[in-house]
């Protein structure tokens, strides 16, 4: 595999508890508002819940209408590798569509070609697009007053790093194509910078988003103000990430991610990776998540998800991502990599199935995707279904 040139996710295979935190965002369930004069309800941690038809962002294992995928496009991206990538979307795809339905988004004159790859059970859409990063192109979903909206985050290409003509529009042509009512952030950020537990607490990595490339001239508050109106979150956990040594300055979804309210699975290196910036950020991370307490009060139960023996993966190539934590819940399945060290592969399977007890737990080789410097989280976008309120 040839290198890859600078534009493309970099510096991520050595990363030993890869300091991005898990995508998405959420905000409390539903609740009654008292009505004037009348005391207010409040839970047993002394928050009164929301009111309802606030807006909310639900957990990602809530039930979905649909994943959104995307077909790469760029040559100038992913050279020779272009055919294998697409063999991995197409395979992932086709394993998806067996419990959810699954759009496709590709460029017309390459639209007939994905489907026969994908084949017939898989929905190819015509949509120009540039590449396959559909967690980070597709709107983020929340829950207004009993109606699904989209959260447009102004994609621009991770901070100009990469190509975006087209993968910028995603958001607002979906929307209307499907009819769902669009919303612009105040912000420009991805999906991947973004995990939920569907109760109002928000993890987030502050390199990816504290950060001039996307939203010069704001601080923290200012931003995580604008966070909780836009998606209707309560808490944000901030952590610090990794500033600038791959393409989304340290997505939050290949580090920690919430398996339940109070639950998270974090990743952790490979034993005997050397220390490094990936690493003490997993570190910041495990000791901000071991003493935070959620929106709801609860302290975190952190739990590790170790890595695969770099020297037994089939995978290759320095952006190569072996991290479990970029794996992605469906309805009725948990999708995981199968990176070829059957050891730490039966590992993870197990603790994900530990978490996850009533879905399958289905594994997936996509070594030229995590090659890219991602996953199959990365390459996935949930809508949800009927909305709780």
């Amino acid at each position: 595999m040839s290198e890859l040139p600078p534009s493309r996710r970099t510096a991520l295979r050595t990363f030993a508890g890869f300091g991005m935190l898990a995508l998405g965002a959420s905000a409390c369930g539903p609740g009654g508002a008292g009505q004037p004069g009348a005391s207010a309800t409040v839970t047993a941690t002394g928050q009164a819940p929301k009111p309802a038809g606030a807006r909310r962002l639900g957990a990602e294992w809530e039930s979905h209408t649909r994943t959104f995928m995307s077909w790469p496009s760029l040559k100038s991206v992913w050279e020779e590798d272009l055919p294998y990538v697409r063999e991995d979307i197409a395979r992932a795809a086709r394993a998806i569509a067996e419990y959810e339905h699954v759009v496709l988004m590709a460029r017309p004159d390459q639209q007939a070609a994905a489907q026969k790859a994908c084949g017939s059970e898989v929905e190819v859409i015509p949509v120009e697009v540039d590449d396959l990063w559909a967690r980070d192109t597709v709107p983020v979903f929340v829950e207004e007053g009993g109606k699904v909206i989209g959260v447009d985050f102004n994609f621009n290409g991770w901070g100009n790093k990469q190509e975006h003509k087209n993968d910028a529009q995603v958001g607002r042509t979906l929307l209307q194509k499907y009819g769902v009512p669009r919303t612009q952030a105040p912000l420009v950020a991805e999906g991947g910078s973004f995990e939920t537990d569907g109760e109002g607490t928000l993890l987030i990595t502050e390199s990816s988003i504290v950060n001039d490339n996307r939203n010069r001239g704001k601080n923290r508050d200012q931003i995580e103000a604008e966070l909780k109106q836009t998606l209707g979150v309560e808490k944000v956990i901030w952590l610090a990430g990794v500033r600038g040594e791959d393409i989304t300055d340290a997505h939050v979804d290949s580090l920690v991610r919430f398996t339940a309210p109070g639950v998270v699975l974090l990743d952790k290196a490979s034993p005997g990776m050397p220390a490094d910036s990936w690493s003490r950020s997993a570190d910041q991370a495990k000791s901000v998540l071991t003493k935070a307490t959620d929106a709801r009060g609860r302290r975190l139960e952190v739990i590790d998800l170790p890595q695969p023996d770099l020297d037994k993966i089939t995978g290759h190539g320095d952006d190569f991502v072996s991290t479990y934590a970029n794996f992605y819940v469906a309805n009725d399945a948990v999708f995981m990599p199968r990176f070829g060290d059957s050891k730490a592969d039966d590992r993870a399977r197990g603790i994900l199935q530990e978490h996850f007890p009533k879905r399958d737990i289905v594994l997936a080789k996509i070594d030229t995707i995590a090659s890219g410097g991602g996953g199959i989280h990365c390459s996935t976008h949930d809508q949800p279904g009927r909305p709780t309120a």
